[in-house]
């Protein structure tokens, strides 16, 4: 990931997801609802306390939204947000909203990375827009007081191992609804499609872009969903199944990662005289489950902690999500230092290792209250079968053709004992125009869900790329997607037709 992406957790969840439908939600951001006051607010844009986002030329700012859209006049919570002007006022067209996904990913350094891959046209035409969404970051954010991550914790090889993920689900619900009864049952993503429409009033824009990758793109279909006519131009960014968002989505995502692993196999085992991690792709996937299966008795000392069969295959979940060059040669690196420490020689850890192990045990890096807020928004928007015994069986079906992961997409997650209702479910389905970045490859929302949004999105352009990779502009460096997603941006024109990047 890029210096200024998103560093939470939710990074590593980019998005988890299950919907089904019904009527498009009430409560409509107008002045004639209460908000009016939120509307007319003002915006004091000043140099963001962050020094990178700084040094970016990112600003950042606080917008006022009510707590509860159904009572204004109550509670009330800020939002950040940042701010990347247009390099020419003279040729600005207007806002460009924006989202990293997770949900739970902090969005404040979202425009420098998008401002990167824009054309100076583009640039000129559009203020981009951060936002570290309501319950996170910067944004009168939850924290749940969780030691330490688990939804993505591998249930492993027997009951036990899995007897304890359901206890560790059970306490991080009980721990967040302990601490915040009321503010929990107002974090979803409808409310926070409200907060985005909040912003652009405030901005003085009758309409707003928006550009979302991964959970982002779930966001911003409900915002088209819910304000149709507020919609000036739409990127989804490899986008989920908005019917499957929850714990289906969540499912599939198993069998993408598996084959990532074989991916990442033939790309290792034609550099064995360099990796030494097997000369055949088998050998490779051999020596990786190996590794997992090992640490069940013998876990590996890293950083201070210990890596079990319940914790590795999340670094191999995080590690598998790109086939840039860079990328395998981290994921190769990871695992030879894995090995090594696993047969008790000392390394100076790589950067991904030691962020992953930090991420995980939440020290340093903060991520604690980054997975409250993923909690918050995903189990706030849909609900997850309670009974342990529906995911136990799940994973044991799947043992044999899921070997590593398993475990980890088909266990159960701590919506499982959320205690209250999300609200009534939107249906994605209507005809706003957008223009939709999928790649064949993408372990995180695969192209098969991807072609589900593309459906419910029935306005939308599918540009599909070879590759496996999960947020693609404009950081993949596919000429064709970016100059799309660019060309796009600049004069609102869809392909004629779906297309194929080579």
């Amino acid at each position: 990931m890029k210096k200024l992406r998103t560093t939470s957790v939710a990074a590593a969840l980019l998005t988890v997801p299950l919907m089904a439908g019904c009527a498009p939600a009430t409560l409509p951001a107008d002045p004639a609802s209460g908000l009016a006051r939120f509307h007319d607010q003002s915006i004091g844009w000043v140099a963001c306390e962050d020094q990178e986002l700084a040094n970016s030329g990112t600003e950042c700012a606080t917008v006022t939204v009510p707590l509860d859209y159904a009572a204004p006049d109550g509670k009330t919570i800020t939002v950040a947000i940042s701010r990347i002007a247009s390099t020419d006022p003279s040729q600005r067209r207007g806002i460009l909203q924006t989202n990293p996904g997770g949900p739970g990913g902090r969005g404040l350094g979202l425009p420098a990375i998008l401002r990167s891959g824009m054309t100076p046209e583009v640039a000129a035409a559009y203020d981009v827009i951060g936002m570290d969404t309501r319950g996170l970051g910067k944004s009168t954010p939850v924290d749940c007081g969780v030691p330490q991550m688990s939804w993505m914790r591998s249930a492993g090889a027997d009951r036990e191992g899995f007897d304890e993920n359901v206890a560790r689900a059970k306490e991080a619900a009980d721990r967040c609804w302990e601490k915040y009864p009321d503010i929990l049952p107002h974090i979803n993503t409808q409310n926070i499609a409200r907060d985005i429409d909040v912003i652009r009033a405030a901005m003085g824009e009758s309409e707003t872009s928006f550009l979302g990758w991964s959970y982002g793109t779930f966001l911003g279909a409900t915002y088209s969903q819910m304000f149709p006519d507020r919609i000036d131009r739409l990127v989804l960014d490899s986008a989920p199944d908005p019917a499957k968002y929850g714990i289906t989505m969540f499912k599939d995502m198993a069998a993408a990662n598996e084959k990532a692993i074989d991916d990442f196999a033939a790309w290792a085992s034609s550099r064995d005289n360099r990796y030494r991690l097997g000369s055949t792709s088998t050998e490779v996937r051999h020596g990786i489950e190996m590794l997992i299966s090992d640490a069940a008795t013998k876990p590996i000392p890293v950083g201070g902690h210990m890596l079990d069969d319940h914790v590795l295959p999340f670094l191999m979940y995080v590690n598998g999500v790109s086939d840039l060059q860079a990328d395998n040669e981290t994921f190769a690196q990871v695992l030879v230092q894995l090995r090594d420490l696993a047969h008790g020689e000392n390394v100076e850890l790589h950067p991904m290792l030691a962020g992953l192990v930090q991420a995980w045990f939440m020290t340093e890096l903060g991520t604690g209250p980054d997975y409250s807020a993923t909690l918050a928004i995903i189990c706030g928007d849909v609900t997850m079968p309670s009974d342990p015994e529906w995911y136990w069986d799940e994973i044991q079906r799947h043992r044999r053709d899921q070997p590593i992961f398993a475990g980890v997409h088909n266990t159960i997650t701590p919506c499982s004992f959320w205690r209250e209702a999300p609200p009534m479910p939107i249906t994605i389905d209507n005809a706003v125009p957008a223009l939709q970045i999928q790649a064949v490859g993408d372990t995180r929302t695969t192209y098969e869900e991807g072609l589900g949004m593309h459906a419910a999105m029935k306005g939308s352009r599918l540009v599909t790329l070879p590759g496996r990779i999960h947020a693609v502009f404009p950081t993949y460096g596919n000429q064709c997607a970016n100059s799309a997603v660019n060309d796009y941006l600049l004069d609102g024109k869809l392909p004629g037709r779906d297309m194929f990047c080579e």
